[in-house]
């Protein structure tokens, strides 16, 4: 089992938690290691139908508890019972100090289109990501990594066989099944088509019209299926920088799938080899994933874009870490025969807040060249914050 850094402060906390994050990053796995006094499991069906049926149950089982001094509650996949965080509310409002309840779920959509109840300031928000870099350690395998992903169940299977048909059944049973379901879909060949071109595109910046019209769906249907897809944690969007002035600047945003080996496995690549044509395209998703899942959790006050202009320069992220900019390109090569300069000096020349200028590259030392920070991939991800 891979510890996760996100636990250390959970078991330093003492509010409540709603943990947020895409199916089998192990959100259940890690906050059962807080050892819950009483776990309600909503993915059982005999749980399911007994909450839907009457959520005051959860009332009746707490009260039971009372006199039984400090208890934590683990409740699993809120979102197939909202209502119960009415009660939740209640009893948080009631016994401040006493009840600590320990939350998932993994469809913000469902809990919105329910009306649920979010429990403002009663609870932390957090989300879990699929495994950091930091988190496996020397395990951390680059090829594995851009092949199968990082996802706790899939990494930890040794056979490479089992991870790719794990993965294909992720795929299918899950992001063609569940969140079509999800998303009330009529056009099953027009949900599939878009899946399938949003896989193709990840990384890219977001053309929707053009993608509805190469999946053969309206424009408003195609925008309804990438807004269940970014509720679900399916995909995040990096947005475009534009500073305070917008002007000769490409404004849309890239989207990312939360993880390589899904996106792999929706594309039908082979994953029982080196993905080599694709490794520079997959090594920009791999940092866009480390770089978000720690803007989302841990680096507070930081925000991730990417930067265009309409003259073709470019970077392929940008930081605002408080009042600075960070410029960070990255390249698939061991040596660079040349600096990717034109994005840099385009954006210094809009922001006097351009700090740092990184190039992240496959190379095994550290350079810097006319103030242009060269890191290796590992050196760059140890920085980061956990």
């Amino acid at each position: 089992m891979y510890r996760r850094v996100l636990l250390d402060a959970l078991k330093a906390g003492r509010q409540s938690i709603l943990l947020l994050g895409p199916r089998q990053v192990g959100k259940t796995t890690l906050l059962r290691e807080l050892e819950p006094d009483l776990v309600i499991d909503l993915a059982d069906l005999g749980n399911l139908r007994r909450y839907q049926q009457r959520p005051e149950t959860l009332d009746d089982e707490l009260a039971a508890l009372k006199g039984k001094g400090r208890m934590q509650i683990l409740v699993d996949e809120v979102q197939r019972v909202p209502a119960l965080l009415d009660q939740i509310q209640g009893w948080v409002d009631r016994e401040k100090g006493r009840l600590r309840f320990l939350i998932t779920g993994s469809s913000a959509r469902k809990l919105r289109r329910g009306q649920a109840n979010l429990l403002p300031g009663r609870v932390h928000l957090h989300y879990l990501h699929p495994l950091l870099a930091r988190e496996l350690g020397a395990d951390f395998d680059l090829g594995r990594v851009l092949a199968h992903g990082t996802l706790p169940g899939v990494y930890s299977e040794r056979d490479p066989v089992q991870r790719a048909r794990t993965l294909e059944s992720y795929s299918d049973l899950y992001l063609r099944e569940e969140v079509q379901a999800e998303a009330l879909v009529r056009d099953l060949g027009g949900y599939g088509r878009l899946l399938d071109l949003m896989a193709a595109s990840s990384g890219a910046i977001l053309n929707l019209r053009g993608l509805c019209k190469d999946a053969e769906i309206p424009y408003e249907t195609a925008r309804r299926y990438v807004e269940v897809l970014e509720d679900t944690l399916i995909v995040f969007r990096v947005p475009a920088w534009s500073g305070s002035d917008r002007r000769s600047l490409v404004g849309h945003p890239r989207t990312f799938f939360f993880d390589t080996g899904v996106r792999n496995a929706l594309l039908r690549r082979p994953l029982d080899k080196p993905l080599e044509d694709e490794r520079g395209l997959l090594l920009e998703h791999l940092v866009a994933q480390e770089l978000h899942r720690r803007v989302q959790n841990s680096w507070y006050g930081t925000r991730l874009f990417h930067f265009r202009d309409r003259g073709g320069a470019e970077i392929d992220f940008v930081l605002e870490v408080g009042r600075e900019l960070w410029g960070i390109e990255v390249k698939s090569a061991r040596t660079l025969k040349e600096l990717p300069r034109r994005g840099f000096e385009a954006l210094a020349a809009r922001s006097k807040g351009l700090k740092r200028k990184i190039v992240v590259f496959l190379g095994p030392r550290p350079q810097s060249i006319d103030g242009i920070e060269i890191l290796p991939l590992m050196t760059f991800l140890e920085e980061l914050p956990a």
